[in-house]
């Protein structure tokens, strides 16, 4: 065997021993960047998964805040429509009455709020207050009270008020008083006419 041979087979020996220790790391490194890549899909998978989700809260909460502001802008409407129905009727009614100041209707009316606004302050000694056109009315209807319940000393303020119609009754020592105005009689319905008004343009049957 020569010499030369022998330094030939060391190195191949040589050689194949680096091969197989460079595809034993090569191996090695790949199956660690296989280990690494899994492990980043599954990072990948959940962060998706998180932005997904995340991306229909937002969505969901976007929907509800729209359609918060829908139903708020369609109340509110409502509300204008209300008040605005509410005061023309007031408005009507106030001319009504207004107008039929002079009817027997009125004139019954007138009596039955004085009637009930005398024994409500608690005094046989009260003064009845009305507006200027009511005053003759009121103190003929006076007149009748006290002739029927003697222990009455009513008398008809010389001081009109301003009301469309109605009294206004206190006590002559000034402690109690109560307001039986048809201004404050509307006013004291406004709010079931409000509620009625309501349940109408809502559809609701009937009323209360």
């Amino acid at each position: 065997m020569s010499s030369n041979s022998a330094l030939e087979r060391t190195i191949n020996k040589v050689l194949s021993q680096k091969e197989t220790e460079l595809i034993s790391q090569i191996d090695s490194a790949f199956q660690e960047s296989l280990k690494n890549l899994e492990a980043s899909r599954g990072k990948l998978d959940a962060e998706r998964a998180r932005i997904i989700e995340s991306a229909k809260k937002q969505a969901e909460n976007l929907k509800r805040q729209i359609v918060g502001s829908s139903r708020l802008s369609a109340r509110n409407k409502e509300l204008v429509m209300i008040e605005t129905d509410v005061n023309e009727a007031f408005e009507r009614a106030k001319a009504w009455l207004a107008s039929s100041s002079k009817d027997e209707s009125y004139r019954a009316l007138l009596a039955k709020v004085v009637e009930e606004a005398i024994p409500s302050v608690g005094s046989d000694d009260v003064i009845v207050e009305c507006n200027k056109n009511d005053t003759e009315q009121v103190k003929k209807i006076v007149a009748d009270l006290s002739k029927k319940n003697p222990k009455l000393k009513a008398r008809v303020s010389d001081q009109p008020i301003n009301a469309i119609g109605g009294v206004r009754v206190k006590s002559a020592d000034g402690t109690m008083s109560f307001d039986n105005t048809l201004d404050s009689r509307i006013e004291r319905l406004k709010p079931l006419i409000r509620k009625n008004i309501a349940r109408m343009l809502r559809g609701e049957a009937g009323e209360e």
